[in-house]
């Protein structure tokens, strides 16, 4: 069985417990590898070979960093088709996706930022006369940098090459849920000509690894990405040593469909943004919202599309692959059985799949609509986070706005209509980071991303990436 190993210092170790956790396929429900149990001793000793690391790779400037991240992207290429294959099996998402959506994305982060940083300008102040100021930024130090299992390759790199490009070294700590392809990656990283101690990659569980790193004095600052709970947590312990912190949580993303909206178009991105990686985006859009005249005809037609949806082996063509995890299975079941005693209608789904074969204990899940919910019961006010959605009529714009913004969550938000005015005013009354008009999860790395309320802390992306993995400097000069 394939044993899972820690990047410290440019070297694979066990956790220094020597323990190990199991890791299971959510395709087969069996246990194919292990990974380390590392706790707060092996985060002392990654933390101590960043910081060790940091003063050299600060140095090498932005060009010399470039250099080096710019080739690393070339090796990460070229091992596509692995990477591919392990996120598949490793998550349960269909291999199609990860093709199309997620590797393309870890060699990109690492371009775009690399690329990115040179083109970081400061500012200058003049005075009168008097004197001018100018403004640099910094690197600060070791960034710990935390990934969820949802997209697990795609935000690890989404993180720590911002981190890196800025003069940072980074402490990872990849999700305990979908630890492989971050091992794939350490071992490349191992290849290449980054010196050791710039990236450290420790795997184990949130609440021992995790917990350790948002703790550690010597990490300044922390960028994580997963649940609003664990979020919270991670704010409590970061407020006290003043760490830099940005926090990408979680949604109950609304799609408003009007009834000017072009309706086939609303109807498939509509689609899309439900059920892509079986509801496991934060951007999933899990509550819909359809105005009353197009309501019937709309429910019609969502729900027969749904059901052509297909599940299934995620080597083959399919809509929807597994579940990341039995426990997660188990929670969606949860959440659906209580949208039933909360009085909603299953239109369509709402049952565990049984294959036979190899995925006889795969964790698959019918994608499910449910109907006659009100917009505040539990079922519509908590991340269900899996192929679930909630379908809700509405009247007018005051109306649906109520509803949209009615819970905790401000991440995005996907608004159907032909009226460009309406769409202007509905933007700006939706309480959501993110606003899509007439699209969904049309993606620019140089754009702000993060969310409001709940959602979140700071934004990520393009510029603030890098302003958020640097410390402000102003220089003033007497003339």
């Amino acid at each position: 069985m394939k044993k899972i190993q820690n990047y410290i210092n440019g070297q694979f170790l066990s956790a220094l417990s020597k323990n190990y956790k199991n890791n299971s396929s959510p395709i087969t429900g069996k246990i194919y590898s292990k990974f380390p149990d590392s706790d707060h001793e092996d985060i002392d000793k990654a933390v101590m070979a960043a910081k060790k690391a940091f003063p050299k790779w600060k140095s090498l400037g932005k060009k010399g960093r470039y250099n080096l991240l710019m080739s690393l992207a070339d090796m990460l290429d070229e091992n596509f088709d692995k990477f591919v294959e392990a996120e598949s099996y490793d998550n349960g998402k269909p291999e199609w996706i990860a093709r199309s959506v997620d590797i393309p994305r870890v060699s990109e982060n690492f371009r775009f930022f690399a690329t990115a940083s040179l083109h970081f300008s400061s500012e200058c102040h003049e005075m009168d006369g008097k004197a001018f100021n100018y403004t640099i930024r910094e690197p600060i130090g070791v960034a710990g940098c935390i990934s969820p299992w949802n997209l697990p390759i795609y935000l690890l790199t989404w993180k720590i090459a911002p981190a890196l490009a800025a003069g940072n070294t980074v402490v990872a700590k990849p999700s305990e849920i979908t630890p492989m392809t971050a091992y794939l990656f350490s071992k490349i990283v191992h290849k290449s000509n980054i010196p050791k101690g710039v990236i450290n990659i420790v795997h184990g569980l949130g609440e021992k690894a995790g917990e350790a790193l948002t703790k550690h004095p010597d990490v300044p600052v922390i960028s994580f990405t997963g649940g609003s709970n664990t979020g919270k947590k991670i704010n409590i312990n970061c407020a006290s040593l003043f760490k830099k912190l940005s926090l990408e949580l979680g949604g109950k993303n609304p799609s408003i469909i009007f009834n000017d909206a072009n309706f086939n178009e609303a109807l498939n991105i509509s689609l899309k943004s439900a059920f892509s990686n079986q509801g496991q985006i934060c951007l999933c859009g899990s509550r819909i919202f359809v105005q009353s005249k197009i309501y019937n005809k709309f429910k019609t037609a969502f729900v027969e599309k749904t059901k052509k949806l297909t599940v299934g082996n995620p080597k083959n063509k399919v809509d929807l692959g597994a579940i990341v995890s039995k426990a997660h299975m188990n929670k969606i079941i949860n959440y659906i059985q209580l949208a039933q005693d909360e009085g909603g209608t299953i239109l369509t789904g709402g049952n565990r799949i049984r294959f036979e074969g190899d995925l006889r204990e795969g964790y698959f899940i019918e994608p499910t609509v449910i109907e006659n919910l009100d917009y505040k019961c539990i079922v519509n006010q908590e991340e269900i986070f899996g192929p679930v959605v909630t379908i809700m009529p509405f009247e007018n714009e005051d109306d649906v706005i109520k509803m949209a913004n009615a819970t905790k969550y401000g991440l995005s938000a996907s608004i159907f209509t032909s009226n460009v005015s309406k769409a202007h005013r509905m933007s700006s009354k939706i309480n959501s980071g993110i606003i899509w008009i007439n699209s969904w999860m049309m993606r620019d790395l140089r754009i702000p991303f993060g969310g409001m309320k709940d959602s979140g802390i700071g934004r990520e992306g393009g510029f603030n990436s890098l302003r958020f993995f640097t410390e402000t400097k102003n220089i003033c000069v007497k003339i």
